[in-house]
């Protein structure tokens, strides 16, 4: 199939090029031999023209003509085409020099200067009057006073046709340069035909093979660099819409994920309100149901329920913090801090609180550490990484520490000395609700979504966090805040 299309391609281009190629040779071949015809019958009328008049000329002047009719007679006798030629002088109607056959003319042929006849012979024999005509050209000078009259005629049909027509050479060379410009059409057309089964075959595959990847290997040639043109641009087209289907399976999965992660949290959500509300009721009911309780116990459940009401209220809280984060990161309002003093202002306040007990909060961060950030949330992440510390970390002594700056943020650690996690534990503690220790993580009032709140600010701010455990013991959280930087 494909090779029968090729010499399709071949056979439509070649016989188009190869008959207009022959029209133009044979057309052009045409015209030069009338145009060359028409040219020597012209040259020919002016020659008789000319003789006649120098004839004429050389009468007015009282010279005798007949020296120079002699010499005209042998001046072009040399000349093949003009040895032919035949000259009649006539002076008042009667023949005074003739070079060759006498020449006489009708009276219709005598009363214009120059044309054709066909019967110019005075003493025409019966036998040649049976014979063919032949056609002579002539031209006819009468002198100024009517006495003299020159008449000189050349065949006109087969020996003037055979000087005028073009030489065999001429013949042989228009059947070589048609030779060779059907041979050059041959080959041309296939070359072209090649590169059009080469186009057509790529669009055949982009059509019908998805999976369809052109090559690159083309002629090194005007159509071969147009070839190479369009299969690069269908390459990067196809390479565009395999990006854009990746790009979408990507957003959709995404849209997924983050459809399931909001499922999972309001099931989270559901299944941590459930825990505190039921106590808080079981308490209520308890007193409700026992009017007679003492006040000792009234006052021991009525405290029970206040501490789940407040666990109720930070979780709800927490909640609100990192719906926030998630769906409007990119929104929040940010200035220039002084990270120094925002964290001095965070020690100061758990100091005071005595929130960390018998463990320590210590920080190096240098003075005139000037952040773009936002000054409530990277208050509530400190705070959260201080309270996750002080909960579950067993140790006494937790920092913040600046290890490094580059162009474009500061680089923190935030680590404590107690006993870390298990290296099981360490993908999973920025998830939200995700506990070590369930039951003591309850007990100890937290919510399960610090983590998720401090990773979610760090990442709204453009920063990045990770979570590791120190050789020594503890947990290090390495993260980074963006510098502050004056718009110009």
């Amino acid at each position: 199939m494909d090779l029968k299309r090729r010499i399709s391609y071949q056979w439509q281009l070649f016989f188009p090029l190869v008959l207009t190629l022959w029209a133009i040779i044979f057309g052009m071949t045409w015209w030069m031999v009338e145009n060359e015809k028409k040219f020597r019958e012209d040259s020919m009328k002016e020659q008789l023209g000319l003789i006649n008049e120098r004839i004429l000329a050389t009468y007015q002047s009282e010279q005798d003509p007949r020296s120079f009719i002699d010499f005209v007679c042998r001046y072009y006798k040399s000349n093949p085409n003009y040895d032919l030629l035949r000259v009649s002088v006539y002076q008042n109607g009667e023949q005074i020099r003739s070079w060759g056959e006498p020449i006489g003319l009708s009276e219709t042929e005598a009363e214009v200067e120059h044309g054709v006849t066909r019967t110019p012979e005075v003493n025409r024999s019966p036998e040649d009057a049976n014979a063919g005509d032949r056609y002579f050209f002539y031209d006819n000078r009468t002198s100024a006073d009517g006495e003299v009259t020159v008449i000189s005629i050349l065949p006109f049909d087969q020996d003037i046709r055979n000087a005028t027509a073009p030489r065999s050479s001429l013949y042989w060379i228009v059947i070589a340069l048609a030779i060779g410009v059907t041979v050059l059409s041959y080959f041309s057309t296939r070359y072209f035909g090649r590169n059009i089964k080469i186009l057509r075959t790529i669009a055949d595959k982009a059509v019908t093979d998805p999976n369809f990847i052109p090559p690159m290997d083309y002629p090194h040639d005007e159509l071969g660099d147009i070839t190479r043109r369009i299969a690069q641009m269908y390459n990067e087209r196809s390479a565009a819409m395999q990006r854009q289907k990746r790009e979408h399976a990507v957003a959709l999965h995404a849209i997924e994920e983050k459809a399931k992660a909001k499922r999972q949290l309001t099931n989270n959500i559901n299944h941590e309100l459930r825990t505190p509300i039921g106590v808080v009721k079981g308490y209520l009911d308890t007193i409700l149901e026992n009017p007679d309780m003492d006040d000792t116990s009234r006052t021991h459940f009525l405290r029970k329920a206040s501490e789940h009401i407040d666990r109720l209220v930070n979780l709800i809280a927490d909640v609100s913090a990192i719906t926030r984060l998630e769906d409007g990161g990119e929104l929040i309002a940010t200035e220039e801090l002084d990270y120094h003093d925002v964290v001095y202002t965070i020690a100061n306040d758990v100091e005071e609180s005595g929130a960390l007990g018998s463990m320590t909060f210590s920080f190096d961060v240098p003075l005139d550490c000037k952040i773009n950030g936002n000054y409530n949330l990277l208050s509530g992440m400190l705070i959260n990484l201080v309270k996750n510390a002080g909960l579950h970390s067993k140790g006494t002594l937790c920092e913040l520490v600046m290890v490094k700056e580059d162009d474009n943020f500061y680089h923190f650690e935030f680590r404590d000395n107690g006993t870390g996690v298990g290296e099981e534990h360490l993908p999973h503690l920025f998830d939200r609700f995700y506990r070590v220790d369930s039951g003591r993580s309850r007990k100890a009032g937290g919510t399960g979504l610090g983590l998720p709140i401090v990773r979610n600010t760090v990442i709204a701010h453009g920063g990045d966090i990770v979570v590791e455990n120190r050789p020594e013991g503890g947990l290090v959280f390495k993260f980074t805040l963006p510098k502050f930087r004056t718009k110009h």
